[in-house]
């Protein structure tokens, strides 16, 4: 059997702990991909949380991936398909698998049904495959809401909320989610796309509802500012008192007049300091009715970059073509 080996592009956050966890597993890390000024030459080791040499330095240069024949690419650069198809599509054409947490790619063909399409067949033709994952989407607002209906004999609707906290993120996450805007800039960033808020909503409730045979056939979404009462400052970005500590945005699936499935997304800085508690809850109305709370919340961090990394083998097991986490086993560790 050939020898996993892995390439990794984007050095950001998500990138660097991709890139740790695959040094703590002792996967061979061949390429290492990033265009922020000063990284090109460096050890990528020094880009992963433990202290680890590696001998492969960063390039700036995609096709550095194809040259270090990685068996597995994993992209961490974009939320957008169309942002990151031409790397995946160079990557295939090397012979490598891929593992993007582009949230777009977590269930592309109800959005990007074109570009799902040429990147199947672009795989299949490779004899290997593609996979968008992560924590949200991919795993707590629909995965694990699937895996719940297991048990049921049958589902009338579906409630989840992910309440999180975006202080671990950076600058430009921060900004995407209107932290430190007026209410009314924050509008207007909803109208200009500054402000664009969660990723992933319609793949996650596309992704319910052909798992469940649900029918939704129609799926609408909506911002709203979250205004800070208590002064808060994260990343330097100050938040006074009547000012955006971040998004609270809503994704809804209908089938015809029915709301079949509610996703809901509350994410601020420092949501402590007004007393709300982080959390992952999934209600599901149905034969029998379920309520699951988890508190506080899976860390979406470290969670994206272990569910990338533990769907490695299982995604190298599957038959060739763009994939799900549908198509994959239960996750588990590995």
């Amino acid at each position: 059997m050939e020898r996993t080996t892995a390439a990794v592009v984007g050095l950001g956050a998500m990138g660097r702990k991709i890139l740790s966890i695959l040094l703590e597993r002792g996967v061979p890390v061949v390429a290492a991909v990033d265009r922020i000024e000063g990284r090109e030459g460096r050890d990528a080791g020094e880009y992963a949380d433990i202290s680890r040499t590696t001998g492969v330095r960063v390039t700036a240069d995609p096709d550095a991936v194809a040259r270090s024949g990685a068996t597995v690419a994993f992209i961490a650069t974009a939320s957008l398909v169309r942002d990151v198809e031409p790397l995946v599509m160079s990557f295939l054409d090397a012979g490598a698998s891929v593992i993007t947490t582009a949230e777009e790619m977590a269930y592309p063909w109800r959005s990007s049904p074109e570009a799902a399409r040429r990147l199947d067949e672009r795989a299949r033709e490779r004899g290997v495959a593609v996979l968008g994952t992560g924590i949200n989407p991919c795993f707590v607002l629909d995965l694990l809401v699937i895996a719940m209906t297991g048990v049921c004999r049958s589902v009338r609707s579906i409630r989840a909320t992910r309440v999180n906290d975006l202080s671990p993120y950076g600058p430009t996450v921060l900004r995407e989610q209107g932290v430190g805007l007026c209410p009314e800039a924050f509008v207007r960033g909803c109208a200009d796309g500054s402000v664009s808020g969660h990723v992933g909503f319609e793949q996650s409730i596309a992704m319910i509802s052909d798992a469940l045979g649900l029918g939704v056939d129609r799926i609408e979404q909506e911002r709203l500012p979250i205004v800070s009462a208590v002064r808060r400052e994260e990343k330097g970005i100050v938040v006074e008192p009547g000012m955006v500590a971040g998004c609270r945005q809503i994704g809804r699936g209908y089938r015809g007049g029915e709301l079949l499935v509610e996703l809901d997304h509350p994410q601020q800085i420092h949501p402590a300091m007004e007393g709300a508690a982080t959390e992952d809850r999934i209600r599901i109305d149905g034969e029998p009715s379920m309520d699951l709370l988890i508190r506080p919340e899976i860390p979406g961090g470290v969670g994206t970059a272990a569910i990338a990394v533990n769907s490695m083998s299982p995604l190298l097991a599957c038959r060739p073509g763009l994939r799900t986490m549908l198509d994959l086993p239960a996750p588990r560790l590995g």
